[in-house]
């Protein structure tokens, strides 16, 4: 039971830090130096890390506060079904009755998500570049930070990879994918006449990627499909993304007049500026599904 306490008591400090300073302490004396003089806030926190009462109250009161601030935000919400709600109203006739002569787009759900809720959109299509950027940063291996095991497994995967080009999967594999990344370019330059658009249609070509990676390995989908481009498509979607709206946005809001066309409703040149959103979202989604897939799997992009 004493080793227990021991192994918790030690995973207790490196959380907390202490024992990072236990060294630092250890390695200053050893070298007959003086050591830096605390400051009072750290002193403070120092003290109240020690005084465990106090530190238990102060991390429950944290807590309670923001499940607090959460249950009244649940409070103000409409009631579900109520039939005076905003939702099932004025929201809802407005995207209805006005969404094609608004936004020029004959799927409803392409207009609400790429023209009124354009801005939540741009939000998640930052956050699906950021994922993977911080999966990167936790996952991504190189020459200089595999072990031996690492690279005899690589290495053997490789060798496989070559050795197996005649099995049923690099077979279909071969037959497939061309037809599934036909088939998601199509659901995303077609998303605002009929239902598809930027993520679904992404989701289709980035499962296309994977299973051709799956099929011929990473290193294949590499030679079209580098870091560098990767990085290039995701930031120049974004920053697209980014100019597209802010200019809707700032005519809109000082009514300056220089709205984009819609166009004529039903034909693929129309919907103002979700054609080119939806290809924007779409590059996004189908590079962030097979950056997880290549970062999981290999290490690297």
């Amino acid at each position: 039971m004493q080793g227990y306490q021991t192994i918790w008591q030690k995973l207790k400090a490196w959380v907390d830090g202490e024992e990072t300073l236990l060294h630092a302490d250890d390695y200053i004396a050893k070298k007959g130096q003086k050591k830096p003089k605390k400051s009072r806030i750290r002193w403070k926190l120092e003290e109240l890390k020690t005084n465990k009462t106090i530190y238990g109250f102060l991390c429950v009161l944290i807590a309670a506060v923001f499940i607090a601030i959460m249950l009244l935000v649940v409070r103000q919400l409409p009631t579900f079904g109520d039939p005076i709600d905003p939702a099932n109203n004025e929201v809802m006739e407005r995207y209805l009755e006005k969404g094609v002569e608004e936004t020029g787009a004959i799927n409803f759900v392409a207009g609400m998500i790429l023209d009124y809720r354009a801005f939540d959109t741009f939000g998640e299509a930052n956050v699906l570049f950021l994922a993977v950027m911080g999966v990167l940063l936790l996952l991504q291996k190189d020459e200089k930070n595999r072990s031996a095991a690492e690279e005899k497994e690589i290495a053997e995967d490789d060798f496989l990879e070559r050795s197996d080009y005649k099995s049923i999967l690099t077979v279909g594999a071969k037959v497939l994918t061309p037809v599934i990344i036909l088939y998601g370019a199509y659901v995303i330059l077609n998303g605002h006449l009929s239902p598809g658009g930027g993520f679904s249609g992404g989701t289709i070509i980035g499962a296309g990627l994977i299973l051709y990676a799956t099929a011929y390995g990473v290193d294949k989908v590499r030679m079209f499909l580098s870091f560098r481009r990767f990085t290039y498509i995701n930031v120049g979607c974004l920053l697209t993304y980014f100019a597209c709206k802010s200019y809707s946005f700032f005519t809109g809001a000082n009514h300056v007049g220089y709205a984009i066309p819609k166009g004529t409703p039903g034909n693929i040149l129309s919907a103002g500026f979700i054609l080119p959103l939806n290809i924007c979202v779409g590059l996004i989604v189908a590079c962030t599904m097979y950056g997880f897939y290549a970062l999981f799997t290999k290490g690297d992009i």
